[in-house]
């Protein structure tokens, strides 16, 4: 089967390369090899627990090498993209380890995301496989990618994990089957095996355009955010295995695989170091506390709502939770009440940190720093800087101002091409798009979004997408999505809405956008009616004014 290779144009320089390397910040190592020595080391333990159980080094490394060949079986060599769509599940890491193995192009894509949204990536990945689950959560993942192959001829394959199988699909299980009777050998695998400043991922991150980036990353990249990720976070965890050579933390990720965080710190690293990893691909805080009771949890990042939805149990702190040792909280600001109440009443040290896409986790507090330092958002991890600048590029403090950043971990550029990417650095400083303010110390205290988007949870609404969605709907004749705050969330859409005639109801817009094949996590929250916009004289709709109406009416 002929499947297309895909050129990512990178912006990798060989000054760079050469900074980097010598400098010790990239390792210039590979990530699939190292399952193959913690089998032989560590072969009967645990490495991954799904909701299927659990699965041992051993029996992980023959699912990577039976995976690797029977996608050899099926044409993929370097440079073909292969994009994932399954949930927490253990196949998930195998499936990153196979197609890295043999060259291939990992494109995550969360499982909650539809018909609109994977159409839009998979036009710019172009992937020639796709591997997804059968059904999660009632909504037939499988049916949803073969019914789009007519729209998407580049994918070859569909590959499904689940107890039925799919029309013009093949199972999982086939493909391990293909994989062990496969013709090759483990020594025409390594042979391509590719260099570690290729592009091993490409990841989509929301926009405010209605069209995603494709954040491009090496294994150098990836593999530099896990070990600092080691260096700074894990500093004074105690190892299970009583050994500093892999550690072997335990780790938890609820969060899904397919966004950087489970990613990085629910594969990679956990992996990396020789550990275990406990994967929920539901979140339920009560389950959780369970799941740290059992398996002696150790180390787990989620956003503020993971958070805050553990504290809400009910005596959380009388649970024999003395495993727990760090809780990195990420994708929205943790209020000062909730840190403190997770300092009073649970075992870990909570750390606030900051990150996106296209760089991991950058910034992040120290387990030793005291709780008012914690408040901000934590100092950046080593190789790396931030600064914060005014509205004429000059690096300010105490001001607020645009966020930029630099080091080991940014990414390689965008899937889109050289031209959107130089767009997005000012000299050798990445442009976030995020406001923030600098510190004394270092730190920073994210303040608010240059980008036209809304984190809810955690989790990147694209405004603009669902804005012009709305537009289509009958009733409507003008619409602005804005950030509510939420207690739980951080933040929802609220959708201001001018009407053409009777005005809509929220179920009205929620059901329209629902047969528009939009992922519900991008739905509007709240509805308010308003007879005409604050506008620009350029005839942009001023949406501090529009925030500016929670406020008054709180």
């Amino acid at each position: 089967m002929e499947l297309s290779k895909i050129f990512f144009e990178t912006t990798l320089t060989q000054t760079r390369i050469s900074e980097m390397v010598e400098a010790g910040q990239w390792s210039e190592r590979w990530f699939d090899p190292i399952i193959d020595r913690w089998a032989e080391e560590r072969g009967d333990q645990i490495a991954v627990t799904d909701r299927f159980g659990s699965t041992s080094w051993s029996a992980l490394a023959t699912q990577v090498d039976e995976a690797s060949r029977g996608l050899l079986e099926l044409g993929v060599r370097p440079g073909v993209v292969v994009q994932i769509q399954l949930p927490n599940w253990h196949q998930f890491l195998v499936a990153v380890a196979a197609v890295e193995r043999i060259g291939g192009v990992i494109n995550p894509v969360a499982p909650i995301f539809r018909t609109n949204e994977v159409l839009v990536m998979s036009d710019l990945a172009r992937p020639g496989v796709v591997i997804t689950a059968t059904e999660f959560r009632g909504f037939a993942l499988g049916a949803m990618h073969t019914e789009l192959r007519e729209r998407c001829p580049w994918v070859k394959e569909i590959i499904t994990v689940g107890e039925q199988p799919v029309a013009d699909a093949m199972t999982w299980d086939q493909l391990l089957e293909q994989g062990r009777f496969s013709a090759y050998d483990r020594a025409a695998v390594d042979l391509l095996r590719p260099g570690t400043h290729d592009v091993c991922e490409v990841m989509f991150t929301s926009g405010t355009t209605g069209q995603p980036k494709g954040v491009m990353h090496t294994q150098n990249t990836l593999n530099a955010a896990v070990d600092c990720f080691v260096d700074s976070v894990c500093e004074g965890v105690s190892s299970p295995g009583g050994t500093a050579d892999g550690p072997g933390y335990i780790f938890h990720m609820a969060s899904t695989l397919a966004h950087q965080t489970g990613y990085l710190y629910g594969i990679r690293a956990p992996l990396t170091l020789g550990g275990h990893v406990v994967l929920q691909d539901v979140w339920d805080p009560s389950e959780f506390v369970d799941l740290i009771e059992q398996h002696q949890i150790q180390i787990s990042m989620g956003a503020t709502p993971f958070l805050a939805d553990v504290l809400a149990i009910e005596a959380v702190e009388n649970r024999d939770l003395s495993s727990w040792q760090r809780f990195v909280c990420a994708g929205a600001a943790v209020p000062e009440p909730i840190l403190e109440d997770a300092d009073a009443r649970l075992p870990c040290v909570v750390l606030p940190g900051w990150g996106m896409t296209e760089c991991g986790l950058l910034t992040v507090g120290r387990p030793s720093d005291s709780l008012a330092t914690r408040l901000a958002d934590g100092r950046p991890l080593p190789g790396n800087k931030v600064r914060v600048v005014n509205e004429l590029g000059e690096p300010v403090i105490g001001i607020e101002g645009d966020l930029q950043c630099q080091g080991s971990l940014l990414f390689a550029g965008y899937v889109q091409g050289r031209e959107l990417t130089e767009s997005s650095w000012d000299g050798t400083w990445f442009e976030t798009g995020d406001r923030a303010v600098m510190n004394d110390n270092e730190s920073i205290r994210i303040t608010g979004r240059t980008k036209d988007i809304i984190i809810r949870g955690g989790e990147n609404i694209p405004v603009k997408e669902i804005e012009d969605l709305l537009l289509r709907h009958p009733q409507v004749t003008g619409a602005a999505i804005v950030g509510k705050p939420d207690d739980r969330l951080g933040e929802i859409g609220c959708a201001f809405v001018l009407p053409s005639g009777d005005p809509p109801t929220l179920e009205d817009l929620t059901g329209f956008l629902e047969t528009q094949g939009t992922t519900r996590q991008f739905w509007p929250e709240a509805l308010v009616i308003v007879d005409e916009f604050p506008m620009t004289p350029s005839g942009k709709v001023q949406k501090y004014k529009l925030r500016q109406h929670f406020f008054e009416n709180s």
